[in-house]
């Protein structure tokens, strides 16, 4: 079974991209994939900014990364870039740790305005860190994920079946990348 990390970048917990992300996590443990989760607002803010890549308690969530087959990366889109703490996090990554990673990059944002920045902001990064193939994405307007309390959020028809989509594009990629797993 291949193994899928999701890393969401949002500085809030009860945030409509860690919903976005915990969705996606599950639609794909549906798919039979065992997956994991990291929060990069749960690390240790002064591990992530000294880049203290030897730094115990950041451990975890690196060899998940570096075990993983695919890595869906969340972040929520301010000032037409994804978030400082999800950049913290990456630069900690090795010069090509999403090497041979099938990679799924989806963004929330306020305004559309900021729908290209998944093209524009990460997919330059994740192509850096070595991901040769990352696949479409998806933005979706904040106004589209609606909080119904206690942390709880419902998406917009329309913007569930898109979001089937691009995960189910991810995992049949990760399929054709990794066949035997």
């Amino acid at each position: 079974m291949s193994l899928i990390v999701t890393i969401s970048g949002s500085p809030g917990a009860a945030s409509r991209t860690s919903a976005l992300t915990t969705r996606v996590g599950r639609a794909l443990a549906g798919q039979g994939f065992e997956v994991e989760s990291i929060n990069v607002r749960d690390l240790p803010a002064a591990d992530l900014i000294h880049a203290a890549t030897d730094a115990p308690a950041l451990q975890p969530a690196l060899a998940l990364v570096e075990r993983a087959r695919g890595v869906v990366i969340a972040t929520p889109i301010y000032k037409a870039s994804y978030t400082g703490v999800l950049k913290t996090f990456l630069d900690l990554l090795p010069q090509f740790g999403l090497l041979d990673k099938v990679v799924l990059p989806l963004a929330t944002g306020g305004t559309l305005a900021h729908v290209l920045a998944i093209d524009y902001a990460l997919r330059p990064v994740l192509h850096a860190l070595g991901a040769h193939h990352v696949v479409p994405g998806l933005f979706v307007l904040d106004k589209l994920i609606t909080s119904l309390g206690d942390g709880q959020f419902e998406l917009d028809p329309d913007i569930q079946a898109r979001l089937q989509t691009v995960v189910d594009d991810f995992a049949r990629s990760l399929h054709r990348r990794h066949p035997l797993t």
